[in-house]
């Protein structure tokens, strides 16, 4: 008989737990797109299918839960802006990163805006972040397929107004899943649509306004 070695005993309970994981930063992301800062521990353990001790074992305050969903979300936000920029076409580049984003489904955390203290690792990850996505919109100018006036916060703050969902947030709450996919279906289509409306072509009327400034982004993010 082969003996099972304390490697072999760690397996299935580290798998467990990185299974709880994935389900606390699903659900954390779920219930905040509703109840935005005011996001309960208890809501979002119940909606993971998780004890809350496991929740605590893992995370020690919501501030830890919600930072370590923020490093997360970076690096999927960084991910989908290098792999756009390794695409050749510089318009397939920056549509790819846009509908990458918003397919993430609420991965908005600007509910918790200045309720955090940034970590380093979450502000390094922020700004490689922010250099990849002006480096998208950089070279979209560059080749003229991006309408002039569109800046890189007007492409971010479209992402963060497509990628809250009211219809899709109400169809979760009432567990109408069968609905779910022509709603998807729906804001793909909007993305698409917006996405057009960034598109340099013929002589659009100018973009009202002064373009958006990165304060925009920033300012929310400073804690009280």
């Amino acid at each position: 008989m082969t003996r099972m070695t304390p490697a072999d005993r760690r397996a299935p309970r580290q798998a467990e737990a990185e299974r709880n994981d994935r389900a606390l930063l699903d659900a954390a992301k779920e219930v905040l797109a509703v109840d935005g800062a005011h996001a309960s521990v208890a809501a979002i353990a119940k909606r993971a299918g998780v004890g809350i001790g496991s929740l605590y074992r893992r995370y020690r305050t919501k501030e830890d839960l919600f930072l370590h969903l923020m490093s997360v979300t970076l690096d999927q936000y960084i991910d989908a802006a290098e792999t756009g920029l390794a695409i050749d076409d510089p318009w397939d580049g920056l549509a790819h990163y846009v509908r990458s984003v918003i397919a993430f489904g609420p991965g908005s955390m600007a509910p918790v805006a200045g309720t955090l203290t940034l970590t380093p690792d979450v502000i390094e990850k922020s700004e490689r972040g922010d250099r990849a996505v002006a480096a998208l919109v950089a070279r979209a100018h560059d080749t003229g397929v991006l309408r002039p006036d569109a800046t890189a916060m007007d492409v971010e703050l479209l992402i963060e107004q497509l990628s809250k969902s009211p219809l899709l947030d109400q169809l979760a709450q009432q567990g109408r899943t069968e609905l779910m996919p022509a709603a998807r279906n729906a804001r793909d289509r909007l993305t698409a649509i917006a996405l057009d409306g960034l598109r340099a072509r013929g002589n659009p009327p100018p973009l009202p306004g002064e373009p958006p400034g990165y304060e925009l982004f920033s300012a929310r993010w400073e804690r009280d």
